[in-house]
């Protein structure tokens, strides 16, 4: 990283935190898809977002100069910075009164990176990145295509990490212009002063936006990196809104790694094939997405057949945001069936005993076990909440939950007791293309298969 880049003040910052950063590698034709679905969820959202955005040079910027001028109609202020170029500070959009350019040294730092920072009371987002230098490319160069540079960083709607970029960004123009810098950082304490008093943009809109934009760049292409490269954004766009949804629980903040451990060792217990295991760790990721139902209808009405056979299939019932990404079809289904009972008596199907598929099961019995160890331990944390979790499942056996899983549940519960040591880190959100593989479209798994 470039000494003195926001990026690299970033990273040094977290360095040493709880909460490392997830960095990955970004082709720049998926960073215009990712950058175009966020930038347009502000003709949406319900605040008036403070808006920095970094184009490396402004060639680039003027061929974004027209979307941008609706973009600070609903803006309250738009700060672009960029290697000044001409027509850079002449286009219309430059003049509006909310729009403010910053030309940047050919030796700044930040003149390599590309930023896009948005914060509003109700819609955080971030994308920050670097690009390779010529020794990062290696042996195989700099790439001849545009589409296929590459650039180093990450992207997030965490509100604390984009506010504490957006403070860095702030320092950086002061550098070059101090009156802007300090109505900007005026901007940021009456942004600051209205935060947590509006409720926030749903979130799965926003996912699914990135998504479909993504998709949308598939057709194009004939690259299988490039390709990989949407696919994994397009999966990091789940996994980050379930993160979000976990930092924002004060008693269950660690659910999703939790709930995706506990699934691999019943799997293992159970002894489920390995690619069945590993589906069942992303779906103990994704599975708290259950609450957002039906925001594919927000989406342009342009999509894949694929797309299109599974948004038509059970159209009487509510369809889970992941259904959209082909590729999640099976997990969406899984989560979906979760809240399914033994006796016949849940959603959304009603079904019963050995017609509930195998992992919507488990699902259901290891998301409950632990979401009661948290709120016993977050009472009482001297709580024996293992044996007290535990013994509210068994009393659920026969009813709610296979009895046969509560056994097993019984065996995992005593190793924990006895010293099992279960790694629950926090998962690598830009490396998670390894949880894909080509069971994850497979559908016969999931009919009804007792394995317990």
């Amino acid at each position: 990283m470039l000494k003195g880049s926001i990026l690299q003040q970033l990273e040094q910052a977290h360095r040493q935190g709880k909460r490392p950063l997830n960095f990955g590698v970004y082709y720049k034709n998926t960073l215009v898809a990712l950058c175009h679905a966020l930038e347009d969820f502000i003709l949406e959202c319900g605040g008036e977002p403070l808006m920095v955005t970094a184009f490396q040079r402004g060639k680039w910027y003027l061929q974004e100069a027209e979307r941008y001028a609706d973009l600070a109609q609903k803006s309250s202020q738009v700060v672009i910075l960029a290697a000044p170029e001409a027509g850079f500070a002449e286009h219309p959009t430059s003049q509006r009164e909310n729009v403010a350019l910053v030309g940047l040294n050919p030796d700044d730092p930040v003149a390599q990176e590309w930023h896009l920072i948005i914060l509003a009371p109700t819609y955080t987002a971030m994308v920050l990145c670097q690009e390779l230098s010529v020794e990062d490319y290696g042996v195989q160069g700099q790439p001849q295509e545009d589409k296929e540079r590459k650039f180093y960083g990450f992207w997030t709607f965490e509100p604390e990490l984009v506010q504490e970029t957006v403070e860095l960004a702030i320092a950086h123009i002061g550098q070059y212009n101090p009156e802007l810098q300090q109505r900007l950082t005026q901007q940021l304490e009456s942004l600051k002063s209205v935060e947590g008093t509006r409720q926030r943009d749903d979130l799965g809109a926003i996912a699914s936006r990135i998504v479909h934009y993504l998709q949308a760049g598939h057709p194009e292409l004939h690259h299988q990196a490039l390709d990989d490269n949407l696919l994994s954004n397009e999966m990091q766009a789940f996994l980050r809104m379930a993160q979000l949804i976990d930092q924002a629980d004060a008693i269950n903040p660690n659910a999703a790694a939790e709930v995706a451990t506990l699934l691999e060792v019943m799997g293992q217990l159970l002894d489920l094939p390995a690619w069945q295991v590993k589906r069942l760790r992303l779906t103990g990721l994704l599975h708290r997405l259950a609450a957002f139902q039906g925001v594919e209808n927000l989406l342009s009405p342009e999509k894949s057949a694929a797309q299109e056979q599974l948004l038509q299939q059970d159209t009487h019932k509510p369809r889970s945001v992941l259904r959209i990404m082909p590729q999640l079809s099976a997990i969406a289904r899984i989560i979906t069936h979760q809240t399914e009972k033994w006796d016949g008596s849940g959603q959304p199907d009603g079904l019963a005993y050995d017609e509930i598929p195998l992992e919507s099961r488990m699902l259901a019995l290891i998301a409950e076990f632990q979401q009661r160890v948290a709120a016993y331990k977050s009472e009482n944390p001297h709580s024996p909440s293992l044996a007290q979790a535990l013994s509210d499942c068994q009393a659920l056996a026969g009813t709610v939950f296979d009895p046969k899983l509560v056994e097993t549940l019984e065996l995992l519960v005593k190793g924990l007791q006895q010293g099992w040591n279960l790694q629950t880190a926090q998962p690598k959100i830009a490396a998670g293309m390894w949880l894909l593989d080509t069971h994850a479209l497979d559908e016969t798994p999931l009919t009804p298969n007792r394995q317990s």
